[in-house]
């Protein structure tokens, strides 16, 4: 299925059809990407990354029935299973599909609606799956992947890129990006059987896609990122020289901003089972330590002097940033994050620069 436009539907979607020879009107589909809002704590798991999916058994034209609603399209891969493969893997989803088999913890990238479709074949295949997949990767990653699917709405897209640490940086065997729907239909389009028959028999469109795609690539933004942050530099160097009241009113906000996101930050790393938030260097960027300066540029927007630490804080904050600059040199430490360097570090050593209380401009009352 491909991408929806619900922030959940961003990545694609699929499932398994098991076709009865004798009846196709009784074609059942093993769909694991239900979930149950009005379950106790939903959204409280939801947050610290302890969600519950399930598996859900119905009828596959009720199941293409939602996707056509949704504009999104659908196609089919018809395997070279044997009899006694897809008897065995029809029985191994209806034991699953059991209640008390059917829950399962789910993560965004290791154990999916997808990877639970994959390892089912991989396991009726004796591991043949994970032995042709494991071994080859195209250099993608959790980031490209997951900013490059949610690009076409920009908030999920900065979302992903700003929120995820250096975990999400490895680059991936085909086995592991096959997380995502239309990855794994790729890499099954190139699997062979122990007789050197291609996996996949045929495939057909069952429903025509009339929504926007996300780019094949996760865009390349570097270049921009620098020319912001040096215009929003000069920008603030100008207006500390002739309006500081005006550039503490455009920072405080800022200040505000990064405060929050740096704490959103700390928390998953902290608070939540998202391993792929941990340890994310972007914190140093924006950093919960920006609320500090909050009194100071108070205190600049209506006139007054601000308390002597206010300029140590900004030249700490700002030190903060350089720090992640310097650790993009790193070799060993894997995290993308140069953009947002670029973009954020002249603008914190500008505004340490123009609103530092020994700047000559801000000793005029």
């Amino acid at each position: 299925m491909a991408p929806g436009e619900e922030f959940w539907a961003r990545f694609g979607h699929d499932a398994i059809v098991i076709m009865p020879a004798d009846d196709p009107t009784r074609a059942v589909s093993y769909n694991f990407g239900f979930f149950d809002m009005d379950e106790p704590g939903f959204f409280r798991n939801f947050i610290r990354g302890r969600m519950n999916y399930l598996l859900a058994v119905l009828p596959a034209r009720d199941d293409l029935a939602n996707y056509q609603q949704q504009g999104r399209g659908v196609s089919v891969q018809w395997l070279n299973l044997t009899p006694e493969q897809a008897q065995s893997l029809a029985t191994a989803l209806d034991i699953n599909a059991r209640p008390e088999n059917a829950r399962y913890r789910y993560d965004y990238f290791t154990d999916n609606c997808t990877t639970r479709v994959r390892d089912a074949l991989d396991r009726v295949l004796g591991g043949a799956l994970k032995t042709q997949l494991a071994g080859r990767s195209m250099g993608n990653t959790y980031r490209s992947e997951s900013v490059r699917l949610a690009w076409p709405a920009k908030w999920m897209a900065i979302g992903f890129d700003l929120g995820l640490g250096g975990y999400a940086d490895r680059p991936l065997s085909r086995w592991d990006e096959a997380f995502i729907p239309m990855r794994l239909r790729d890499s099954l389009r190139e699997v062979r059987l122990p007789d050197g028959r291609p996996l996949v028999a045929s495939e057909s469109q069952l429903l025509p896609h009339r929504l926007s795609m996300p780019p094949d690539e996760m865009p390349k933004v570097q270049s921009k990122a620098f020319f912001l942050g040096l215009m929003l530099a000069l920008a603030a160097l100008g207006l500390g020289r002739r309006q500081p009241r005006v550039l503490a009113a455009l920072a405080l906000p800022f200040w505000l901003l990064a405060g929050v996101a740096g704490s959103v930050m700390l928390f998953i790393w902290l608070g939540t089972a998202h391993v792929a938030g941990y340890a994310n260097e972007n914190i140093l960027l924006l950093s919960p330590l920006s609320f500090l300066l909050l009194p100071g540029a108070w205190s600049r927007l209506r006139g007054r002097a601000p308390s002597p630490r206010f300029g140590v804080y900004l030249w700490l904050i700002a030190g903060s940033a350089a720090l992640a600059g310097f650790l993009t040199f790193f070799p060993f430490l894997l995290q993308q994050n140069l953009d947002w360097v670029l973009l954020l570090l002249p603008v914190h050593l500008a505004l340490a620069k123009a609103l530092s209380p020994a700047h000559p401009s801000q000793e005029r009352r």
